[in-house]
């Protein structure tokens, strides 16, 4: 219990040392590994790119299963359901995102 008292006091210090409304925001690690600090944007742009990837390997793999150059039925079959997966997990985290703007922004101060 004493760890996890330390880690929301040391979260707390963390945040209350930030300065400036939305100046120079990042996702940060805050923990006691002294991890370096990725930009949500780099985070996000890559989750990005590895959904279209998946959705380009699914492409291929039925476009192979099409012209029956080698590529099964289950392997296209698993292809797309990754795709799809990947891409409804992209979806759910972009409605979260913007539920929480929209909470931000009805807040009255």
């Amino acid at each position: 219990m004493i760890p996890a008292i330390n880690s929301m006091t040391t979260s707390t210090q963390a945040l209350q040392g930030l300065s400036g409304a939305g100046a120079g925001i990042t996702a940060t690690s805050i923990s006691n590994s002294g991890a370096a600090s990725t930009p949500f944007s780099a985070l996000l742009n890559d989750a990005v790119g590895q959904v279209d990837q998946l959705e380009t390997q699914a492409h291929a793999a039925v476009a192979g299963l099409m012209s029956g150059s080698g590529v099964d039925v289950h392997q296209a079959m698993i292809a797309t359901q990754k795709a799809s997966m990947a891409f409804e997990l992209a979806l759910a985290v972009r409605n979260k995102a913007v539920q929480a703007y929209q909470q931000v922004i009805g807040m009255q101060f």
